[in-house]
């Protein structure tokens, strides 16, 4: 991607390109018809090819694939064999008190807890007592036109140029020191001092 696509989009290029939208079809573009299409140098065999040779690949099974994405915690199962969990408590199997279990959940629905003890199924927590019917750090997915940034009314670009500004000035030149300023005609026929003054 550096040497490739990175490479062609100088500054006058990337002036170009209006949003990050073009960016992504652009780089999709270059993705589709040059990358996956040449041979890989380590491979010796286009990336595209390579992931193909390797199918057909398995689709996870709808529950496996809900599993995946559930959260878990642990409690201690009490002597009266219930767990509580934010401002919920659940009733469990009256075998596993005074045992630390794992409860698997969907964040956006706690009446539903699965229980696991040692890596293997303990049955499920059922309700006692519900507060709260999602976890606290559970964030719903935006809907549509949720993610369009809002106005804030500062002109944020303008403060940073201002703080860049400001620290620029700030700094030595370095490069203006280790080269002295080219003679001009007020200098001429002048010669410097021992201390590099001009004397006329």
């Amino acid at each position: 991607m550096r040497g490739q696509f990175l490479a062609e989009l100088t500054e006058a290029r990337a002036a170009q390109i209006k949003d990050l939208a073009e960016l992504n079809r652009l780089f999709t573009a270059w993705t589709e018809t040059v990358y996956h299409a040449r041979a890989h140098s380590e491979t010796g065999q286009p990336p595209l090819a390579r992931w193909e040779a390797g199918g057909p690949f398995p689709l996870p099974a709808a529950a496996a694939l809900a599993d995946a994405f559930r959260w878990s915690e642990w409690r201690t199962v009490t002597k009266t064999a219930t767990v509580s969990m934010h401002g919920n408590r659940y009733q469990v199997d009256p075998g596993l008190a005074g045992r630390r279990v794992e409860l698997v959940f969907d964040p956006f629905d706690l009446t539903v807890l699965s229980v696991r003890c040692g890596g293997q199924d303990a049955g499920t927590a059922t309700p006692h007592h519900i507060t709260r019917h999602a976890h606290p750090k559970a964030r719903p997915e935006p809907l549509p036109g949720d993610d369009i940034p809002r106005a804030t009314g500062i002109d944020y670009l303008t403060l940073l140029g201002d703080q860049h500004d400001k620290q620029a000035a700030g700094r030595v030149n370095y490069a203006a020191l280790a080269s002295p300023p080219p003679a001009t005609a007020d200098s001429a026929g002048q010669q410097p001092d021992e201390e590099g003054d001009s004397r006329g």
